[in-house]
């Protein structure tokens, strides 16, 4: 058995590991599939193994074989478990001894329900002429895309072949090996080439495919989208290579060859997605000022903390989201100095107590490492807890051994040391305690609690509050003068003038900062339509303001903002905007029904994933 189980996967990846796939795949769209061949390079490393265990979920196994048009292999399906899918049983015919290897061909479709693809009709599309497919395999969604050992405690390479209609352009988490132009393919066909030498975890497989171009944007990156939306993602996304560089000198040396930017629809369903040489990134960050481009500097983070050094299983996820937010703001402090990363710091504290306030904090998931044996489906437990504790906890110990220069010179340490593995968090704690052994305050740390129980972390991290203080304040005066929350015309001498020159980051600062002062007690709208006449709040595009605005706004009972509220969660599909409103409509008095309406009217254009956690939120389905 394995050191560590992976309580979300059915793969004996302990006894035979899948070290490469070669895959050839065909998109339909008139199906909603993508079928193919599956070529499965298996390393033995336990003798005796006459089994090879896969994952699966709602795909179509047409045929087993060893080697291309070799013998066919039996195989063989369990029962379906809900969250986990199917284990598919393959066997070798023969006891296999350690070290050796074999090929297994596997013949396979998706079906439509499947969790991992999102196909997309030309109305739902920026050009509205062609259809699009993209993929989101996070957590366990690669087992509905590709039969596979869907856990990150299993890292291989791939290579692909991915045959589209004529008119559209397929793109992967790899490099693109058709240096000039695709090779045609069937009639009204042609075929992209990919090649991923890097070890990944399954769920950094992807493939989108769709009406694309691409402008070059960095030595190593071009961004793409659909053509009418192209032009706009270079402008935003312009200071990419100055993130890279930044990156590298903290982290160092960036290992996968290029950084692309795939702008997505509206229907993704998280702000960016750390695919390999592909991040794929929500149109909700073109706000036309770069102002929300930070998504960028964490998912660039992810290609050392995540991509290059993974998490061993689910449990472990602050392995990699606690890293990458740490590594995230060593980026903004390197590009915008200090106080920047102290900003960012405090207004992440804000958000991991309102997410443990809303989950509960003695709640299992508030924990850094939760339990999730038993079944539980790890998009589940998935909240700012593995980001913002994580974080907080890295600053913490940063603090204890010394500040930023010793802890950013173990931070290159342990990534050189655990690139292209896993690692668990005892992994972890093992690693820094050994490297940190002379240093005393190191015995202070509280592992148990820290790491093992729910709530909010035991210590308090005090971070500069200069860029934040104006935001501040000025959430307090509305605070005070409506404490009670019968209504007001607001603080004494406010004016437009309050948030003169204030960056979208500051007023999202100052919305977040009132929403937590009124989290026992909501505001009343006559205040809130107060705010939004001076500080024409109504007005924004913004969709990081929109957010924080909506939902103060609706616990306030403002039914101003209701039509407001259902057309930003019908444009959009990012499930950061839409639990936190859906939720928000559902508890409030006026707005339960309009919730549960909204979503049964676009349910059908939000992505699997995002439509699962909404009906959960909604107590639909």
């Amino acid at each position: 058995m394995p050191v560590t189980q992976d309580h979300s996967s059915f793969a004996n990846y302990w006894q035979a590991a899948v070290t490469h796939i070669d895959l050839d795949l065909s998109v339909h769209f008139d199906s909603r599939t993508v079928g193919g061949t599956a070529k499965l390079s298996v390393k033995i490393r336990e003798s005796g193994t006459s089994e090879l265990f896969l994952d699966t979920r709602d795909l179509i196994i047409n045929s087993v074989t060893h080697k291309i048009n070799g013998p066919d292999l039996p195989f063989k399906f369990s029962d379906e478990h809900k969250a986990l899918g199917t284990k598919l049983v393959i066997g070798f015919g023969r006891q296999l001894s350690e070290g050796e290897t074999c090929d297994i061909v596997i013949s396979f479709s998706t079906m439509p329900k499947s969790t991992a693809l999102q196909f997309l009709d030309p109305s739902q599309t920026a050009g509205g002429k062609h259809p699009y497919l993209f993929t989101q395999c996070q957590a366990i969604h690669a087992r509905s895309f590709i039969p596979c050992q869907d856990t990150p405690a299993a890292k291989l390479t791939y290579s692909a072949a991915v045959t589209v209609p004529v008119a559209l352009t397929a793109l992967m988490s790899a490099v693109p090996q058709d240096s000039s132009r695709p090779s045609s393919g069937p009639s009204g066909t042609h075929t992209f080439h990919f090649k991923q030498d890097v070890p990944i975890p399954s769920y950094l497989l992807a493939l989108a495919v769709g009406e694309l171009e691409s402008r070059q944007i960095g030595p190593k990156s071009k961004v793409w989208s659909e053509p009418s939306m192209v032009e706009a993602g270079a402008f935003e996304f312009a200071d990419t290579a100055k993130f890279l560089a930044a990156a590298e000198e903290v982290a160092g040396e960036y290992v996968w060859g290029v950084y692309d930017l795939l702008l997505l629809p509206p229907s993704f369903p998280y702000g960016g997605m750390e695919n390999p040489c592909l991040t794929f990134v929500t149109p909700t960050l073109l706000a036309g000022d770069r102002s929300l481009v930070n998504v960028v500097a964490h998912e660039i983070a992810h290609s050392w903390t995540g991509n290059l050094v993974t998490n061993a299983t689910w449990e472990h996820f602050w392995l990699n989201e606690g890293f990458t937010v740490f590594l995230e703001r060593k980026i903004i402090g390197r590009l915008h100095g200090e106080q920047a990363l102290q900003f960012h710091a405090a207004n992440g504290y804000l958000s991991l107590v309102d997410t443990i306030h809303q989950i509960g904090d003695t709640h299992n998931f508030t924990a850094l490492v939760p339990d999730l044996s038993g079944g539980v489906d790890p998009d589940d437990s998935f909240s700012k807890v593995p980001y913002e504790k994580g974080f907080y906890f890295l600053y913490y110990i940063q603090g204890l051994v010394g500040g930023s220069k010793p802890f950013e010179a173990f931070l290159k340490t342990y990534l050189q040391h655990f690139k292209f593995k896993t690692l668990t968090t005892t992994d972890f704690q093992e690693f820094f305690c050994e490297y940190f052994q002379d240093t005393a305050a190191v015995q202070q740390i509280d592992w148990q609690t820290w790491l093992y129980s729910p709530g909010l972390p035991p210590v308090q991290n005090d971070y500069d509050p200069s860029l934040g203080q104006a935001a501040d304040a000025l959430a307090l005066k509305w605070h005070t003068s409506d404490l009670l929350g019968i209504g007001s015309k607001g603080p004494a001498g406010v004016s437009p003038n309050d948030i003169q020159g204030w960056s979208s980051e500051m007023l999202v600062a100052f919305l977040d900062k009132l929403a937590s002062y009124r989290a026992r007690q909501p505001m009343n709208k006559q205040t809130t339509r107060q705010m939004a006449k001076l500080y024409s709040l109504d007005e924004s595009k913004n969709a990081e303001i929109r957010g924080s605005w909506y939902k103060l706004a609706v616990n306030a009972e403002d039914d101003a903002v209701l039509p407001l509220t259902v057309q930003f969660l019908k444009e959009q599909g990012r499930m950061k905007f839409l639990r936190p409103l859906y939720r928000a409509l559902y508890k409030s008095k006026m707005g339960k029904d309009i919730a549960v309406q909204a979503f049964q009217e676009s349910r059908q254009s939000y992505h699997p994933i995002a439509a699962k956690m909404v009906a959960a939120d909604l107590h639909v389905d």
